[in-house]
């Protein structure tokens, strides 16, 4: 009796690009089986023949098996006839019908394509673009799905025959290796100046030289171009400082290898493994003192940003100049540069040469940024190595949603089904180019995905581009989401949580549901709905968001706020901008161009200038980031504050029917003031200002665990979230962790999107997939 059966396998989730096919091929010829297996617009699809018990092995090592590179989400088997097969066979791509398969991520060279790199015995001996299917450009390089060379930027570039050799080969390790190419058939490097006139001689070697002299060299990566200089000349640092445009922000550092990371920062087991996954981000570390790195790289700064090198070219630059900087090719406040011919003319008055190379970018990507914390990973800018792998949601999403995100450190999400795909980072969007590439992204991501959003989601902030955006897109439904409640739900989906959680929102600015700048916010929160329960007390921000670049305004605000006139005299910050305080003093006192704002970030930045950290900035966050700086690590002493009665709250509290609010009962106003007035006796006491500004961050601390208490008895609700700019801050992160931990409260971070607002866009379509399910508004509703 026969005992073969046939069975029809789909495979879901990252699966295509990423030597899956061939694994299956070998996995399947091994066990005996027959059929084929091949690519389509929803994964990869397999039709194996054998008997029953060999047909459950192949299916569970489908998943416990797969490629390095490989996401399996999901592995489903339907019978079918059997056909009698007598081989396995690879089928063509089909490329028909809706799309539903998963881009990979751009990954970092493997080990078995960098013994080839050092081979002198090997064809692809010192070649910069050699890859294999276990790494290589991905994300960056797909024009769309399947994917498959001829829809990918090496479509211009026919394979010589040992490349289509192996290419066709399921037993070789290029096997459908899109970007697979050799020094016969692929791109070269070339030198060339601004004008593009190609430079004489070997192109990697004349770059070494121009390093070596302190020149800036514009080197064409895998998300766009970096600017790179000689990590340890004071002089070439300074100079790519000045032409960038880039005041004080940090740049970051390429080291050639794990030593030489190590000899520059502090690097525990999890960063290691941070430094060296296949991911390749920019790893935040505490530097040595004596660091070999010029000042003018990281100003006044404990830390730097380190990765490791990702592709070939920078195996073999770095191992000839030792430490790069290597930051995004720019000017301040623009995109990444990607294009070779937009990349010469804004770069012109920048670089001294350009290194770049014939194969195209489709998709700008900037490096990621993270940093550890508990062990964990903490994203900080989810990007190149990241993107575009989707973030899944606990429920399907009853329609497809596009979400738009914030204003600054910008991302956008589209998504449906349970996949969420946020985009990588696309920045500030206060200027063209970088609307030009918000818009672009979005329509890369719609199609790629095959995702025709019918739910829009935005922030409240009328005058966001992104919301503008949002407003003009015809024939979808809009849902506005406030700024805070997004943070909260964003930690939530980063978690696999549903809620309610007491969630503390802090951050530099959001618009409430009130009209005011909120920032410094406690929200009893779920997926669809929130209740601001309390926030910081509020203070004017006297110019606007002239307060923000001037922390010494939110200083003179504070100061006003807790001593009116009778403010200390003598306190540097009032001496420092004496010829000003009158005007402020109006501006505040009559509301005049000084909107009232609950922010946290603002608080640190009043305090900051307060303690003589900083009067200006000239990036983002810079104030509270060398507040954080200065502080005493050491130091357990901590500020307190009275916090208000709790009578304006009801006995039981629960979240609203649906939408925002503050229905029923106002919120409490939590007199943070308090901190600045100890600060300020401190300080006028003769206290060290590293201890203050220790003491300032634990009473911060301190602050959020006594009120989630006051909250958690009338809420019932034990389980706090963290989210917002603020808490990159790793200092008030470990001490709010710590303080919420004491007092029986379980704590949800972030991990997979950071929590500024490069998160933002997850928790909007989190929020408006869940009122969608509640509201009604589809069909498939529960």
């Amino acid at each position: 009796m026969d005992d073969r059966v046939r069975e029809h396998i789909r495979v879901a989730g990252v699966v295509q690009g990423v030597g899956f096919r061939p694994f299956v091929y070998t996995l399947a010829r091994d066990l005996g089986l027959t059929g084929l297996v091949g690519n389509d617009v929803h994964g990869v699809f397999v039709f194996a023949e054998g008997h029953s018990s060999l047909l459950s092995r192949f299916r569970r090592a489908l998943a416990e098996q797969a490629p390095p590179l490989a996401v399996v989400d999901e592995v489903t088997a339907t019978a079918v006839e059997p056909r009698g097969d007598e081989t396995f066979e690879i089928a063509l791509s089909e490329s028909s019908g809706p799309r539903a398969t998963l881009v990979s991520a751009d990954s970092a060279t493997c080990v078995d394509c960098l013994a080839e790199l050092g081979d002198p015995g090997d064809r692809r001996y010192r070649y910069p673009f050699l890859n294999c299917t276990n790494c290589g450009p991905r994300f960056t390089i797909v024009t769309d799905v399947p994917y498959d060379r001829p829809l990918t930027t090496m479509a211009p570039f026919e394979m010589c025959a040992d490349c289509e050799a192996e290419y066709h080969d399921p037993t070789d390790r290029r096997f459908h290796a899109q970007p697979v190419c050799c020094p016969a058939c692929g791109p070269e490097l070339r030198l060339t100046d601004s004008a593009g006139s190609v430079l004489p001689g070997d192109p990697l070697e004349r770059t070494v030289a121009a390093l070596r002299d302190g020149g800036i060299v514009a080197l064409k990566g895998l998300g766009g171009y970096h600017l790179a200089v000689d990590a340890a000349n004071p002089d070439a640092a300074a100079t790519l400082r000045k032409r960038k445009h880039r005041e004080e922000k940090p740049f970051a550092v390429m080291a050639p290898d794990l030593a030489g990371a190590r000899a520059l920062c502090e690097v525990d087991e999890h960063e290691r493994e941070l430094l060296e996954s296949r991911r390749r981000p920019i790893v935040l570390l505490d530097r040595h003192p004596d660091a070999a790195v010029a000042e003018a790289v990281a100003p006044g700064n404990r830390q730097l940003g380190v990765m490791l090198p990702y592709t070939p070219l920078h195996h073999l630059l770095l191992a000839a100049t030792g430490p790069l900087v290597l930051t995004s090719a720019n000017l301040s406040d623009e995109p990444i540069a990607y294009r070779d011919a937009t990349a010469r003319e804004r770069l012109a008055e920048i670089a001294d040469v350009f290194l770049g190379h014939e194969r195209g970018i489709h998709m700008r990507t900037d490096d990621s940024v993270v940093r550890s914390f508990e062990g964990r990973e903490l994203s900080v800018r989810r990007s190149r190595g990241r993107v575009p792998e989707p973030v899944r949601l606990r429920r399907e999403l009853p329609r497809p949603v596009l979400a738009c995100g914030a204003e600054l450190k910008n991302t956008f999400c589209v998504a449906k089904g349970a996949n969420a795909f946020v985009s990588h980072h696309i920045g500030d969007l206060e200027n063209y180019e970088t609307l030009r590439s918000f818009t672009e992204g979005i329509e890369h991501f719609e199609r790629l995905f095959d995702i025709a959003p019918e739910v829009v989601a935005h922030d409240l902030h009328p005058e966001y581009l992104s919301t503008k955006y949002a407003v003009e897109r015809e024939d979808v439904e809009l849902v506005g989401v406030q700024h805070h409640h997004a943070h909260i739900a964003s930690c939530l989906v980063d978690n696999g949580e549903r809620g309610p959680v007491l969630g503390v929102a802090f951050d530099g600015l959001g618009f409430g549901t009130d009209g005011t700048i909120w920032g410094g916010e406690f929200l009893l929160a779920d997926l669809a709905d929130f209740r601001r329960l309390a926030h910081l007390e509020q203070v004017a921000m006297p110019g606007g968001d002239r307060a923000v670049k001037q922390p010494w305004r939110m200083a003179v605000s504070q100061l006003l706020s807790c001593y009116g006139t009778e403010a200390p005299g003598d306190l540097g910050v009032l001496r420092r901008n004496e010829s000003q305080l009158s005007a402020i003093a109006r501006m505040c006192e009559g509301g005049v161009n000084a909107p009232p704002t609950s922010s946290a970030g603002r608080l640190f930045d009043a305090v900051a200038a307060i303690l003589g950290v900083r009067d200006a900035v000239s990036y983002e966050g810079q104030a509270a980031i060398e507040l954080e700086q200065l502080a005493d690590r050491e130091e357990r002493g901590h500020y307190a504050v009275a916090l208000p009665d709790s009578g304006t709250l009801p006995d039981s509290v629960t979240l609203p029917d649906s939408g925002a609010s503050e229905v029923g009962n106002p919120p409490l106003s939590v007199p943070a003031g308090q901190l600045v007035r100890a600060v300020v006796d401190e300080l006028r006491g003769g206290q060290r200002y590293e201890v203050i500004a220790a003491r300032f961050h634990n009473g911060v601390a301190e602050l959020i665990a006594r009120l989630c208490e006051r909250l958690r008895d009338t809420t019932g609700v034990d389980e706090v979230a963290l989210s917002g700019g603020v808490f990159q801050n790793t200092l008030l992160l470990r001490r709010t962790v710590d303080a919420l931990r004491r007092s029986g409260f379980r704590v949800l971070l972030h991990s997979n999107v950071p929590t500024n607002d490069g998160g933002i866009c997850l928790g909007q379509v989190a929020i408006a997939g869940e009122r969608d399910r509640r509201g009604g508004n589809s069909p498939e509703r529960e």
